[in-house]
């Protein structure tokens, strides 16, 4: 901190994100700017939910990586995890482009839903209207299970120390979702 002080305050110099430690108790944390929202702490996360509701992936990315550079990669663990392309997949505005769209489509995916569409028409991303609709109402869903996370099971606040443990604490969390659950299921 001291460093960074000298740095700023008597050179005068701009430092790169990464540069800028923003606590002394978690060095590792990130600072995550959206648009012109309120600054957060911590480390962005990207969720993968089936058609059940599960949460089936989750990465946790160090720094702040713009959303659509990670649309593809979503994709890819996918594939990795189940050996095939999804059909189908819904990401929220952020990771809308013309360029994500046209890599997606390459890839062998064959709807694919923006919640902000950016200048691409529906029938460039999904075979019907209809499809398109559904995978959007698909997205709110998992919005909800993220908000359900957040609520239930402590992923708004993280007290554990170290990057690790937080991958860990993240994890539990979901692990937990998918637990609850799979026994409501079981037990209607």
């Amino acid at each position: 901190m001291i460093d960074q002080t000298e740095r700023r305050v008597l050179k005068g110099e701009k430092l790169s994100p990464g540069e800028k430690p923003v606590s002394i108790f978690e060095p590792h944390t990130d600072t995550i700017r959206k648009d012109n929202r309120d600054t957060l702490y911590g480390h962005k996360l990207a969720f993968t939910c089936g058609e059940s509701g599960l949460i089936t992936d989750m990465i946790v990315w160090k720094g702040n990586p713009a959303d659509a550079a990670m649309a593809t990669e979503l994709v890819e663990r996918q594939v990795e995890i189940y050996g095939q392309v999804p059909r189908q997949v819904a990401y929220d505005g952020g990771f809308a482009s013309k360029a994500n769209l046209a890599e997606l489509k390459s890839m062998g995916v064959n709807d694919v839903m923006f919640s902000k569409r950016r200048g691409m028409e529906i029938g460039d991303m999904a075979k019907s209207t209809w499809v398109y609709k559904r995978l959007r109402a698909f997205r709110a869903g998992i919005e909800g299970m993220i908000s359900f996370l957040k609520r239930c099971f402590g992923l708004r606040r993280c007290n554990w120390k170290g990057f690790e443990s937080f991958r860990a604490y993240a994890w539990s969390s979901v692990l937990s979702a998918n637990l609850l659950l799979l026994s409501k299921r079981l037990l209607a």
